[in-house]
Order: C-alpha cells, then structure tokens, then sequence
C-alpha cells in the first residue's frame, strides 16, 4: 500500500460518521501491527473502570496474515477507496470488531456462563466459499461430510491450531459480502509463533485461553487491530484505549 493511500484512508475514516468506541462497550482487545505489511502485532487487553480505560496485565505477541492487514468489515467505518480484505488475501482485517462465541474439540472449556461454547464435531462447517450462500456461516450438516466441498469446509480438520478458537466479527451475518473474506478467528498460533497465519489472528494457547476465559459478552467486548500510524491517528477521534 502507498503512503498516499495510507494517508488518504486514514483522513476519509477519521471523518467518517464521527465514529468512535460504542460507550456500552467496557472490553476492548487491542492489536498493533507495526506496518500495513507486518505479520506479527503485539495484543493488550482492556476493562474501562469510571469511564477510562484501564490495561489489564502486561501485553503479548501475535501473528498475523502472511502478508499483513487490508481495512476489514466491522463496526468502524468503511473507508470507500482504501485496500479491503479480501478473500484469500492472506491479510487480517484492521479495524474494531465485535468478538465473541468460541469453538473448539474440548467437551468444555473457562469461559463465562453467557459466551456461547460448541464443541466442534465432523459435520460442523464454516463456509468459506464465496459462490455459497452459505458464505462466512456456520452450518451443520445432518450427516457426516460426504462430498469434496463439504469435507474442505469442515471446522475440525485434526489440527491443533484450530482446537480452540474465537470468531471476530468481520464481514459478519447479517450484511456478508461475498468475496470480502471469511472464517476470522483467533486461534492458536502454529510453530510456537514462528509461522504467520492466513489472515486470522493467533497467540499462544494459554493467552487464548485466558483472553476467553475473561470476556463478558454482556460488557460487549470488541477487537482493535490497526498498525502503529493508523492507531496513532485514530486514537483520540475514536476514543481508544
């Protein structure tokens, strides 16, 4: 991305509909990426206690798509020339998201009593192909898979970095556009860190774990991720942390 659409996307968003954080929202996680281009971000969370916000235990490494960020569909306004997420990108989408619901393979898991849990099974999809109506949904089937298109869009394929997992809403139900990108988690990283993702966002599976265990959907908790200038810019219009 060039500097003149940097600066271009950062003025038109900065005006947008004077948009900043949702004041019932007192959960916020915060991602930093140093550039457009990076693959790795740094992850800190915050409570907001008598009306500011308040960093909760010390900051973490994450990984990021393989070839950086591109402005996502979220809560945030859409900036109408900026480079968007895209499907098969391998870009995680930047701006603020809703976050919540987890998956995984275990029967249970810490979590608070209204985060919605599925244990995830064979016939539980996640539709990534954007010629389905089903796209950026999940589906279960009646049966177990028995077609090729049925076993690609299968959320439990046997690996690990998949076990546990996070939905960030980005080009969510019910406005999905086709082609923008699906399937957006967290989830944990591969190689201790040392691999970038597909566009999802992954940390080590005990801060998962811990980032689950925390979240109050009823403090409606969202998802931040911006590289270091755009947040910097952004920080006082849209009331960050």
């Amino acid at each position: 991305m060039t500097s003149r659409m940097i600066f271009l996307t950062a003025a038109m968003v900065c005006g947008a509909h004077g948009f900043e954080l949702p004041a019932g929202s007192s959960q916020v996680l915060v991602g930093i990426a140093e550039t457009w281009d990076s693959s790795r971000a740094t992850l800190a969370y915050y409570e907001k206690s008598d009306g500011s916000w308040q960093r909760v235990g010390e900051p973490w490494p994450a990984r990021l798509g393989r070839s950086g960020l591109a402005w996502g569909r979220g809560i945030h306004p859409v900036p109408e020339e900026a480079a968007m997420k895209k499907e098969g990108d391998w870009r995680a989408p930047a701006g603020v998201f809703e976050i919540g619901g987890a998956w995984g393979y275990d029967a249970a898991i810490r979590r608070h009593p209204q985060l919605a849990y599925r244990q995830i099974t064979p016939r539980d999809l996640w539709v990534e192909d954007a010629g389905s109506p089903h796209y950026n949904r999940h589906l279960v089937l009646s049966c177990d898979p028995a077609t090729g298109w049925e076993k690609k869009q299968q959320m439990k394929q046997g690996d690990h970095a998949h076990s546990l997992k996070l939905f960030i809403a980005h080009n969510a139900p019910p406005k999905v556009m086709p082609g923008a990108g699906s399937a957006i988690f967290f989830h944990i990283w591969r190689n201790g860190g040392g691999r970038p993702s597909a566009g999802c966002t992954t940390m080590d599976e005990r801060k998962l774990r811990e980032l689950i265990a925390r979240l109050d959907p009823g403090r409606k908790p969202l998802y931040v991720l911006l590289p270091k200038a755009e947040y910097d810019r952004l920080r006082g219009a849209w009331k960050l942390p």
